[in-house]
């Protein structure tokens, strides 16, 4: 079997979705794995190290692609990387199913058996292959940096003989796994922590990281949270009283970070233009859900902006790639544990057990057709209208 690894086509992209290490890993399942030239070039993996690691070294995409019974990728393929693509090949990816489910249906068409590794369970034998927790991580982690390095004063309380400066306050939005990084990050920086989040059973982990939690409404919070650990869309009475609760803490932060996130859905709005400007001049804002529509009204995606009280408010996308060598290993590994349980390592080949709720529940198309159940749901109400148009046209007629 060929597993092919190209070049990532997005621009901006510097992750890969093998590393050297993961490679001679599948040589010893007995797979044959290529990988385009350049395909590391945003990372330290260069086209000697895979080949040292037992790769072919591509020269380009299409030879790649060739004869691949499965392609690794980080983002999904665009339009021009679909014919490439033959019938029946697997192909494991983060494909932004729920939010693109035209490319979704263009996929299927295809004839290609697709996961989308961002669909991952949230159950605990999961926790390995799960792409958005390994790459959420190290968000977390840049986006305190990313604040430190555009804020005008230190995080930390330094006592010098000059006189002594105050520590910086962190206020943190959102407290899923970026949030958590952002958390110990400017924690282990030296600032005062503060964090918020629809799910109070966050509480405990904020606290334990050294944070001290902010809470909106107790009562409406306690069902905030999905089966699967995810944040459930809340009321528009919930975002009301939490506008008024955060209006009020952001008048004293220094450094505001917002991960709110809802899967295949628009980021919250957390940051109204009016609040923005109640924060102190020389502020900064880092909006992690920017590729999403943002959590601030005013984020714009991959800039810096200030805004006239003079806060900066940062809407770098694709955070991750910035940090391509180690988020390129985690993601890696991700993947290579994800297929481990279904190789069959006498015929060299894979196995798939379709009744594993890590293959269920990422399993996007397959046989032409697209076949998760989430993504059938959107499918299908866009197909009964397109039914309905004719009948009342004639009903009208």
């Amino acid at each position: 079997m060929k597993i092919a690894v190209p070049k990532e086509c997005r621009r901006g992209e510097a992750r890969v979705a093998v590393s050297p290490e993961v490679v001679k890993k599948l040589i010893k399942f007995g797979f044959t794995v290529a990988v385009e030239k350049g395909a590391g070039i945003g990372t330290s993996f260069t086209d000697a190290a895979y080949k040292e690691a037992g790769a072919q070294i591509a020269p380009g995409a299409a030879a790649t692609y060739r004869g691949a019974d499965m392609v690794f990728k980080v983002a999904a393929p665009e339009s021009g990387e679909l014919a490439t693509l033959k019938k029946g090949t697997i192909l494991v990816a983060h494909l932004n199913a729920l939010a693109d489910i035209k490319g979704m249906q263009a996929l299927a068409k295809t004839g290609v058996t697709a996961f989308a590794m961002e669909m991952m369970p949230r159950i605990s034998r999961a926790q390995s292959m799960d792409i958005l927790s390994s790459q959420s991580n190290l968000a977390g982690y840049k986006a305190v940096l990313d604040a430190a390095s555009e804020f005008g004063r230190v995080l930390p309380m330094m006592m010098t003989a000059a006189g002594t400066v105050p520590p910086a306050r962190v206020f943190i939005m959102g407290v899923g796994v970026a949030g958590l990084q952002a958390i110990a990050t400017a924690k282990r920086l030296g600032a005062i922590v503060t964090a918020t989040d629809v799910r109070l059973s966050t509480k405990e982990q904020v606290e334990s990281l050294g944070g001290k939690f902010l809470e909106v409404d107790p009562e409406m919070e306690k069902d905030a949270q999905t089966e699967s650990g995810y944040a459930r869309e809340m009321p528009p009475e919930y975002f009301e009283k939490q506008k008024q609760v955060v209006a009020e803490h952001l008048k004293k932060q220094d450094i505001v970070i917002t991960t709110a996130l809802i899967p295949g859905r628009p980021a919250p709005i957390l940051l109204t233009e009016g609040m923005v400007a109640t924060m102190p001049a020389g502020s900064v804002i880092v909006d992690l859900a920017v590729e999403a529509g943002g959590n601030c009204s005013l984020t714009k995606l991959n800039q810096v902006t200030t805004t006239k009280n003079g806060v900066k408010i940062i809407g770098h996308g694709n955070v991750a790639s910035r940090m391509a060598e180690d988020a390129s290993v985690l993601y890696a590994k991700n993947l290579l544990n994800f297929i481990t349980p279904h190789v069959d390592p006498d015929s060299k080949s894979f196995a798939f057990d379709w009744e594993d709720e890590t293959i269920s529940g990422t399993l996007v198309t397959k046989d032409g057709r697209v076949v998760h159940p989430r993504l059938v749901e959107l499918v299908q109400p866009a197909k009964k209208h397109k039914s309905k148009i004719p009948a009342a046209k004639k009903a009208n007629g």
